[in-house]
């Protein structure tokens, strides 16, 4: 069973989304909680594989939560519940660790998915709105840092080719029909380049693939 924790500051949201993950087999919903503060007391106080954080929250943001749960329990995942229109907010949480956004209009299957996907150690964005916000976020793109450049050399040809695609907001079945590659293989390579670039999560790898102009 996935583990769940919900948090937002409104109790009818809070509720919706416990009857949405409830009703799939595989997902328990073991906590929720009002704000940042009592998402972090209720991950150390029990074993939480996905905590679902809203950004906007009293007593403490969800960005500061999520920064705090990735200091102090790093085996829980985080989704970050949000709307486009702050892409700060949304590059932060990226580059903490967060396992990805998901839109609080979104379908109840794929709130479900995204639960799934975060467990399995894969970062999820909605479908259709990862290249929005993968160009949004490079949209000011800032010169790679040393360090940065040297980890790109490392990766091999077939990697950087994966990369690209990652760039792209490729998932990795498509990638594997580009590459002709099995959809194993390719996750294979994903998980490889994260380790080389010193990458939480793809989504960080994309925008550092966009970063160096590796897509178009």
């Amino acid at each position: 069973m996935i583990r769940v924790l919900i948090t937002d500051d409104e109790p009818l949201i809070r509720a919706g989304i416990r009857m949405i993950l409830t009703s799939a087999d595989d997902i328990d919903v073991i906590a929720e909680a009002a704000n940042g503060r009592e998402a972090i007391e209720s991950a150390r106080a029990q074993r939480v594989d996905v905590a679902l954080l809203d950004i906007q929250m009293p007593v403490m943001d969800g960005l500061t939560a999520l920064t705090e749960l990735r200091r102090t329990v790093p085996d829980t995942r985080v989704l970050i519940l949000t709307t486009f229109g702050a892409q700060q907010n949304v590059l932060h949480a990226l580059t903490e660790g967060s396992a990805g956004f998901l839109l609080k209009d979104s379908a109840p299957a794929e709130l479900i998915r995204a639960v799934r996907a975060a467990a399995a150690g894969q970062a999820y964005l909605s479908p259709g709105a990862t290249r929005h916000v993968v160009d949004s976020l490079a949209s000011g793109r800032t010169v790679l840092r040393a360090e940065q450049r040297r980890r790109l050399e490392t990766l091999t040809e077939r990697e950087l080719a994966v990369l690209a695609l990652l760039g792209e907001g490729r998932s990795n079945a498509d990638a594997g029909q580009r590459l002709h590659m099995s959809e194993a293989t390719v996750k294979t390579y994903v998980s490889r380049i994260l380790a080389k670039l010193d990458c939480t999560n793809r989504v960080q790898a994309a925008l550092l693939a966009r970063d160096a102009g590796l897509t178009s």
